[in-house]
C-alpha cells in the first residue's frame, strides 16, 4: 500500500460517504482496517470495502460460534466456557443472532449487489459493530478475568 493509493482511496471513499451517508473513511478503518482497499484497483470501492468489513464480522461470528458449540476447537477453548455464566452464555447468544443474520445478508448481497445496497449493507454492519462491541468486550474481560483462576485451576486438575 503506497501513500498515494491510500489518499486516492480516501478521496474516493469522500465521494461515496457524501453519496451515501456512510460513516467516516476513520471510523471504518479504526475498526474494520478497510484501507486495506487501497491494495486492489476496482471500480467497485464500495463492494471492496463491504469484503473487508464482512471478514471482520465472520471472524467474530466464528469466534463466538466456538464459544456457544465447541466443536474441534483448541483445548483451551473449552475451559474458557466453563468460567461463562448465564447472563454471559446469553449475550454471546445474542451477538451470535446478529451476527449470523448480517452473514445470510451478505450472502444476498454477494447474489445481488448494487452500490446502493453495499453502502446499506456498510452502514447496517456499523450500527451493528457499534451495538455489539460494548457487549463483545465484556465477555473478553470476563474470560481475562476468569482466565488465571478457572483455567489454571482446571489445567491442574486434567494433569496433576
Amino acid at each position: 500500500m503506497t501513500k498515494e493509493n491510500l489518499e486516492n482511496l480516501k478521496k474516493e471513499y469522500a465521494k461515496l460517504q457524501k453519496r451515501y451517508g456512510l460513516p467516516t473513511f476513520e471510523e471504518l478503518n479504526n475498526y474494520f482496517e478497510v484501507e486495506k482497499a487501497s491494495e486492489n484497483e476496482t471500480d467497485f470501492l464500495l463492494r471492496e470495502i463491504r469484503k473487508l468489513i464482512a471478514e471482520r464480522l465472520f471472524n467474530y461470528l466464528r469466534f463466538i460460534e466456538s464459544l456457544l458449540n465447541p466443536v474441534n476447537v483448541p483445548m483451551f477453548v473449552y475451559s474458557i466456557i466453563k468460567t461463562f455464566d448465564v447472563q454471559e452464555k446469553e449475550k454471546l447468544t445474542e451477538i451470535y443472532k446478529k451476527l449470523a443474520k448480517r452473514e445470510v445478508e451478505l450472502i444476498e448481497l454477494d447474489i445481488d449487489s448494487t452500490e446502493e445496497k453495499e453502502a446499506q449493507f456498510i452502514k447496517e454492519s456499523y450500527r451493528l459493530w457499534q451495538g455489539i462491541r460494548k457487549d463483545v468486550l465484556e465477555v473478553i474481560d470476563a474470560i481475562k478475568k476468569n482466565w488465571d483462576t478457572k483455567v489454571e485451576a482446571d489445567k491442574k486438575d486434567y494433569f496433576g
